[in-house]
């Protein structure tokens, strides 16, 4: 796949290689890669054209763990509540449901191409694009691609693509337009190929009585064994002796030997897979040097969601609430984008069409659900102060395991959670959908250990009562406050559209006199709070793999009138 992408890169980026007015853009989107893992830190050269030469963000957060609905986010700048692509295969997500919701022709390098952009994409794009529907109909959008196609996306050495409608890519473009290039290589996801005794290659490909074998990712063979003595870090939360979280989180047994040994190697084999993707950055910097463009154009490097191994007893996998899978890398390097820094500002993978737009000088669309993110040196020393604390989390349907057995560890994963960070406060809040709650406090407890809401609920779906009554309080506030203002803030979250979700307080507080969970803390409020949790508090009335309205409990939220 890297020669592949190489070559494309380097054709197109010569072609426009005299657009120098406006910026180009180039986004690097790679699949499950984590942070928490510490996989950055076994990317030298990334760090070295990326992370020096621009900003890391670490408090970026996918909003939905798992890669279509993450990937509609990235492209469209909405929340998956609002694409209504929320899984990765019909009839709640993939490609076509991203095609009969609309977006084929509503979603970034449309809007791009409007705006005078050429547009080009190796890579994947979405899950089930696969090699029977990629024409039904084509992707738009792009100027030129080279799309993987499914059964094969996560054949490493063995895939299948498509290329610009079906033609060959041309090795020269007349034009001499700023472009955006999405560069999507599928390290460090697994290897997901056809079972041998499912398919003969006598049937369709695509034909529902295939079934998927789920592998190791497979590196590259100049990177075989560069890590052979190293193991999933040991942290707290690394197949802790009691069981953590709520749901089916709470009922994983410990791991064995055999699954941890397994996971090492599997984690092993992750990094490996990445010293390809380290390499491509560096040969994409060192060709726009060789281009005299590198000083006009801004390249973004993200994941599409994280991953977990051994964490809270869990096998390799992703669509957990954890830090583990929402947090992911992104790092941005580019005309006034500050060298060597380190931010901690609270940004989304809906802030990065937003973004996009603000470094092509576009006005931001008014259905978008985020905002760019900080930039300039201005920017990211105001951080949190100029930027929502909050984002809004959302998973719907399954949860699979990726390692040995390869099974569905639970169909009752739906839930809703805020992920909420500022100077004061860092928590995790999640109601699922068997009604269970979370609560962190991540300034005392990063690994997520100890949750404050353990499982009970009174008639209203809030957590049982004697939580009211706990001596545990969160920065000298009583867990009763803290609960009632985040279930609020969840309320809006849950169903927002555009402006709604950036600034969520302003549907509690019309006023604009709350901005903020410190704002909504102040003991003046405390009578309003209560009664919005009595009235209309986040819950479910039973489990869906999609998103439907009808089963996701009240959807009004209360608003502050005066008290």
């Amino acid at each position: 796949m890297l020669p592949r992408i190489f070559g494309v890169l380097a054709s197109l980026v010569a072609s426009v290689a005299s657009a120098k007015t406006r910026p180009n853009i180039i986004l690097v989107l790679v699949d499950d890669q984590d942070v928490h893992m510490e996989s950055l830190k076994h990317m030298p050269l990334l760090k070295k054209q990326m992370a020096d030469e621009g900003t890391l963000y670490t408090s970026h957060y996918c909003t939905t763990a798992i890669c279509c609905p993450a990937r509609v986010s990235i492209l469209t700048g909405r929340l998956s509540h609002n694409t209504n692509v929320t899984d990765v295969v019909a009839p709640y997500g993939g490609y076509p449901k991203f095609i009969s919701e609309g977006l084929n022709s509503n979603y970034l390098p449309i809007w791009l191409q409007e705006a005078g952009y050429s547009t080009y994409y190796t890579g994947k794009l979405f899950n089930a694009h696969t090699v029977e529907n990629y024409d039904k109909p084509h992707a738009a959008g792009w100027t030129s691609s080279d799309f993987l196609l499914d059964p094969f996306t996560y054949s490493y050495w063995n895939a299948t693509w498509q290329k610009d409608q079906g033609a060959p890519i041309s090795q020269a473009h007349a034009a001499r337009k700023p472009f955006l290039i999405g560069s999507a290589p599928i390290a460090p996801h697994t290897e997901v190929v056809p079972k041998p005794d499912t398919y003969n290659g006598t049937i369709s490909p695509t034909d529902p009585s295939i079934q998927p074998l789920i592998l190791p990712p497979k590196p590259a063979k100049r990177h075989a064994d560069m890590f052979r003595d190293l193991k999933v870090p040991r942290t707290p939360n690394f197949n802790p002796k009691e069981p953590s979280g709520v749901n089916w989180v709470a009922q994983r047994p410990r791991l064995s030997q055999t699954y941890i040994d397994y996971g090492d190697e599997f984690f092993r084999l992750r990094l490996e897979s990445l010293q390809a993707v380290d390499e491509m950055v560096d040969r994409i910097v060192k060709e726009l040097e060789s281009l005299d463009i590198i000083d006009n154009i801004y390249i973004i490097y993200t994941s599409d969601n994280g991953y977990h191994i051994s964490q809270h007893r869990l096998p390799p996998g992703k669509q957990c609430g954890f830090e583990e899978d929402i947090n992911v890398p992104l790092l941005i390097r580019g005309p006034g984008v500050p060298k060597g820094v380190v931010s901690d500002a609270m940004t989304s993978h809906t802030d990065l069409a937003p973004s996009i737009f603000r470094m092509a000088g576009i006005k931001p669309r008014p259905e978008f659900d985020g905002l760019a993110v900080p930039l300039t040196d201005g920017e990211l020393e105001r951080g949190n102060e100029s930027r929502a604390e909050h984002v809004g989390i959302e998973f719907w349907g399954l949860v699979v395991d990726e390692g040995i057995d390869s099974v569905i560890l639970s169909d009752l994963n739906t839930y809703k959670g805020i992920r909420l960070h500022s100077k004061d406060y860092n928590l995790y809040y999640a109601v699922h959908c068997t009604n269970e709650h979370e609560l962190y406090d991540m300034t005392v407890d990063p690994y997520q250990i100890n949750n404050l809401l353990p499982s009970g609920k009174n008639s209203t779906g809030m957590p049982i009562a004697s939580y009211a009554d706990s001596n545990v309080k969160i920065n000298k506030k009583p867990l009763v406050s803290i609960v009632s203002r985040l279930d609020a803030l969840m309320m809006v979250m849950k169903s927002c559209k555009g402006e709604t979700c950036i600034k969520p307080w302003k549907v509690l507080h019309p006023d604009g006199d709350v901005n903020s969970l410190k704002d909504a803390l102040n003991s003046k409020y405390d009578s309003f709070y209560l009664q919005a949790a009595e009235k209309n508090s986040v819950s479910f009335d039973m489990c869906m793999p999609g998103y439907v309205v009808t089963a996701e409990g009240p959807q009004d939220p209360s608003t502050y009138q005066g008290y």
